[in-house]
Formats: structure tokens, sequence, C-alpha cells
């Protein structure tokens, strides 16, 4: 599964794959991928740098990434504490209303939020990557459109690529203009922030967009099939998310939460702001009907929301409260039945790829050349 940028960055199979697991981003770099550690959930940079560490000595000198999330417009002067006090104490009540109702108990005292992304806030963005340009990343990936021009420059400067994600191909335009090196056409079956466009549509509408920028497909991709059918819709390679969340290596917090990935279909998720105030695709659950229910205060602007559910949603991981427990997660979900480590997901995925190329030379009249 190799194309123009996959050898590019010296990696057998033109599988991106992001993840906010170490350990996860280290295997798919191992079994011929390109590993993209998330760090959205990095609030201290001692943190971020442990991990690095670990992938280094992890990864067998195959090259890597990390994906930020900083906006491309600054705002100064601007605090965590600042933006906690914009938060209604009416959203706060509806909180511990909801929790209550469903018997989520306390924090300990003096227990800290496992569960607090600040990350997308520019300057912890910004301390992320003062930490990971120490390290030999070969990508710099972010999800809120492009980054700042300066941040584009100095990653030039140390030969990273530079990717951002687009919803669609107006978006992706602002990337090309911006110096994007890579542009991830993501569609509207992705886990997490998304857009509106569906991936079959959308793919082939930002490759011919943004040509001759190279092009990777994002969305509802869990096959080798899939993969073929990227490829055939003119991408250079498929990133992928959702389905790195059942691999043995990740390190998801509930076992609870891991047998409702294992159980849901593909129509068991929804968009909601209800996690970080953005429509993002997560698993359908009572706490996502709460908040787009017609009764609730409304979600909230990114980053606000986020900042209001964090300590919620740690309690609900940690307590395992069943009918709240959710994640980001794709349609693709509907895929992911069973427990297996990413060298496994690899195989599948070359496997499916071969028999969708040789399907198609069959039908092309080419087959055995």
């Amino acid at each position: 599964m190799q194309t123009e940028l996959s050898k590019t960055l010296g990696v057998e199979h033109a599988v991106f794959g992001f993840t906010p697991f170490p350990a996860v981003a280290a295997a798919i770099s191992r079994a011929g991928g390109f590993g993209v550690l998330g760090a959205v959930r990095y609030t201290a940079p001692d943190e971020l740098k442990r991990d690095l560490d670990w992938i280094e000595a992890h990864v067998d000198g195959k090259p890597y990434g990390l994906d930020v999330v900083m906006p491309a417009k600054k705002v100064e002067g601007v605090t965590e504490a600042d933006v906690e006090a914009m938060i209604p104490e009416g959203h706060r009540q509806f909180v511990k209303d909801t929790l209550a109702k469903y018997g989520v108990p306390e924090l300990a005292e003096g227990e800290a939020s496992g569960w607090r992304i600040t990350g997308w806030m520019e300057q912890v963005a910004r301390n992320q990557l003062d930490v990971a340009f120490d390290y030999p990343i070969r990508l710099l990936a972010n999800a809120l459109g492009s980054p700042p021009p300066d941040v584009v420059a100095r990653a030039h400067e140390r030969n990273v690529l530079v990717a951002a994600l687009a919803g669609s191909a107006r978006h992706a335009l602002k990337h090309k203009e911006g110096g994007i090196d890579i542009v991830v056409a993501q569609g509207y079956e992705a886990g997490g922030h998304t857009g509106d466009i569906a991936s079959m549509v959308l793919t082939p509408e930002v490759v011919d967009a943004v040509a001759p920028l190279p092009v990777l497909a994002a969305g509802g991709i869990g096959s080798g099939q899939q993969v073929a059918a990227a490829l055939a819709l003119g991408a250079q390679g498929v990133w992928l998310g959702s389905l790195w969340l059942t691999t043995t290596e990740a390190e998801l917090p509930s076992p609870k939460l891991i047998e409702k990935l294992l159980a849901a279909g593909s129509g068991d998720t929804v968009r909601s702001r209800a996690l970080t105030g953005k429509p993002a695709r997560q698993l359908r659950t009572e706490w996502t009907d709460a908040w787009d229910s017609a009764d609730g205060p409304g979600t909230l602007p990114m980053p606000l929301q986020g900042l209001l559910v964090a300590d919620a949603v740690s309690r609900i991981q940690k307590y395992e409260v069943e009918p709240l427990l959710g994640t980001p997660v794709g349609q693709i979900v509907g895929r992911m039945t069973s427990e297996r480590s990413v060298q496994a997901v690899f195989d599948d995925l070359t496997r499916g790829f071969e028999k969708a190329v040789d399907r198609i030379n069959r039908i092309a009249g080419r087959s055995g050349q």
C-alpha cells in the first residue's frame, strides 16, 4: 500500500494512524504505517516529553508524527481561569443535576480530573511544540485548520511536513494557501470533530481542489477494501483513528467502554457538541441525549464546553457509569467487533487491499498481470 507520499516519509504502507496512546502510535509505525500521537490531552510539557521519550525507545527508528489542536488566529492574554469564568452557573448546575440523576460519585478529595482537555488553547499547544520539535518527528498535524503561519514556518525549518484536516474543498483550499503540505479530507463518518460531507464525495473534491498537494482520506475507513477505494479516489493515503481504540495496545480507561465499542453498530454514534462545543462524532449515550435534548441548556462554544464537562467525564469514566459512558468514535465502530493487536489490524488491512486490487484487475481484464 505504497504511494509517493509514503515513499517520501519512508513508510511501507500509506496508513496514517492517529491515536492518543503512545503504545499504539509506536506499534503503528513498527507495523509499517505512520503513527501520529494526539497531543490534546497533554497539559504539562513534562508529560508529553515522557511519552515522546517512550515512543523514541519503542518505535525501532521508524518515523512518527504529532497531532495538536490550535487555532489559526491568536487570542492574546487569555488564561484558562479567564475562560472558566465565562461558564454560566446554569450550565454548571445542569451538569451537577445530570450526574446526580445517575448517581455518579464525586472524585476523591484532592483528586484532579484525568480528562481535562485544554490543549486547544493556543499557549498549551505552543508549549507542546516546544517539546516536540526537540524530537525527530516527521509530521505535524493540526485538527483545527491551518496552524498559525509562524508554526508552519517553524516546522518547515526542521524539515517537518505539516498536515491539516478539512471537511470541505473550501477549507482545503485555505490550507493550501496557508502553506500546508498535506490535506486530510475528513468525511462526515469520522470520529471526533467532523463536517457534513461524506468521504466518498469529499475525497475527490479535495483531491481536485488542492492538486498537486497530497491528500489523505479519513472517515469511515477500517478495511483494506476501503483503503483501496480511497486511493482510487485520488488520495495518497488514509488517516485512521477510531480503528485503533479496540486494539490490545490501547489504554482505554474502562473495560465497560471497550465492551460498548465492541457491541456498537455503525448507527450507534451521533454528532454532538456535548464533549467540546463543536460537532464531534461519538458513541450515543444518555449523556449526549441529555445535552442534545430540547429541555437542556444547550452546549457552550469551544473551549467552554470542554472545560465545563471535564470533571464530569472523568467521573463517568472512573466509576464506569454505563448509561453515560462514551468516547469519540466514527461510524466504522460497527466493524470493531474484537480486540486485536495493531499488527493484526495491519495484516487484515493488507489482505483486504490485495483482494480489492485483484478484484478490480479482474474486472478490468488484467488478471495475472
